[in-house]
């Protein structure tokens, strides 16, 4: 399979090699012959002028034989995948026209990466990476707007982006493939990690709509994704399942981000208390560090925000609702594919009950999908325990 890393929340910081580890394992194991509106993670409407999807450059950013590969993996503690690899991969850094949140026309990065062998057609995999918030981070896992070399602010956790970004990376994807005399079959597996889960469920409902007749949506398989902030995230994070430290972490992210969307306040002094109501919008700009980010983070929901927001995120309205339920709505759908869902017991950053919550959706349109519970781990190690399981899957679809 080609392989596409692309928007996407777990904070990739922890596993800097992982993303391209993922796109790489995905290539070895898998490269084989081969309107938008307010209920739902529409793609904004397009405007031919944009040229959506157009690249505008091409870098090489990573080589692996498949030994180094392989001992790559090892080398970051996923021994165990070394095992599916078969094939060296070149991978590439490529930026490209999209969409804004308002649908103007905008720039965005993404990591294509090929596999090294002569099949000229190949089976497209899209993984949407988890959280990040420092923009060099983007360049081994990008992509999504404002992160890697894009410009402007991140739009952290919203679908509608997430998906068009994607969609037009997957575009841009067609025109490199070529280049590189392959071809890429229509159907598109796609997979994500907990932010790019809910990234996964957009893109899959944007496909199957048939937005784009050179791709159709082939399986669908997200892991430890964030599909429902107001019913699964916030009350994990007023109950301490969402451990406190990752709670301040993520809420300023999501609320900076949606204020420029969604007008959840006027200044951030009536979101946050002092002084975080100075230092978040600083420490969120997209060029401090995960360690100064950590440094500067509250210790507690309540240490962070003011009593009128917390009143708010208990009872939502206005904008805030709106949010809500716009990107809580990624599995209100009934796909035509396979689908499968991971999630971890243990998990205190994005916890099991949104894939609960997403099945129950997707039951709720006709499409009865399992939940496959990977045990009693943590956020990351979710991830490693489901990648593999999930490649095989997509391997042996037809």
């Amino acid at each position: 399979m080609h392989f596409i890393s692309s928007p996407g929340r777990g904070r990739a910081r922890r596993h800097g090699w992982l993303a391209c580890g993922v796109a790489a394992v995905a290539l070895a194991l898998t490269a084989c012959s081969a309107r938008a509106d307010n209920t739902g993670p529409s793609v904004p409407a397009r405007q031919d002028c944009v040229c959506r999807g157009a690249v505008i450059s091409v870098a090489p950013v990573a080589s692996f034989s498949a030994a180094k590969l392989a001992a790559g993996l090892k080398g970051i503690g996923l021994g165990s995948w070394s095992a599916l690899v078969d094939y060296g991969v070149d991978g590439y850094r490529v930026l490209y026209r999209t969409i804004s949140v308002d649908g103007r026309p905008a720039t965005a990065s993404g990591l294509v990466v090929l596999p090294r062998r002569a099949a000229r057609s190949l089976r497209a995999v899209e993984f949407g990476h988890g959280t990040m918030v420092p923009r060099r981070d983007a360049a081994i896992a990008p992509d999504d707007l404002g992160l890697g070399v894009g410009p402007g602010f991140h739009p952290f956790l919203h679908a509608a982006s997430e998906a068009s970004a994607s969609l037009d990376l997957l575009r841009a994807s067609l025109t490199i493939a070529a280049r590189h005399a392959h071809r890429l079959d229509p159907r598109v597996f796609i997979t994500g990690f907990s932010q790019g889960g809910q990234a996964a469920m957009a893109l899959g409902q944007v496909l199957q709509h048939g937005t784009d007749p050179r791709l159709r949506l082939g399986a669908l398989a997200p892991v430890s994704g964030t599909y429902d902030i107001a019913h699964a995230e916030l009350p994990a994070v007023f109950s301490g399942q969402i451990a406190p430290k990752s709670a301040t972490w993520y809420l300023p992210y999501v609320l900076l981000a949606w204020n420029r969307i969604y007008h959840l306040y006027q200044q951030a002094a009536q979101a946050f208390r002092p002084p975080y109501d100075h230092t978040m919008p600083v420490l969120y700009d997209g060029y401090h560090t995960d360690n100064q980010i950590q440094a500067g983070l509250a210790p507690s929901v309540g240490a962070l925000l003011t009593p009128r927001f917390l009143r708010l995120l208990h009872h939502p309205v206005g904008g805030l609702l709106r949010g809500l339920q716009i990107n809580d709505a990624t599995c209100g759908w009934h796909p035509d594919v396979p689908v499968r869902l991971y999630a971890a017991r243990a998990d205190r950053d994005s916890v099991i009950a949104n894939a609960r919550h997403c099945q129950a959706a997707l039951a709720a349109h006709g499409a009865h999908v399992p939940v496959i519970d990977v045990g009693p781990v943590d956020h990351n190690t979710s991830l490693a325990l489901a990648f593999p399981q999930l490649l095989a899957w997509f391997q042996h679809l037809n």
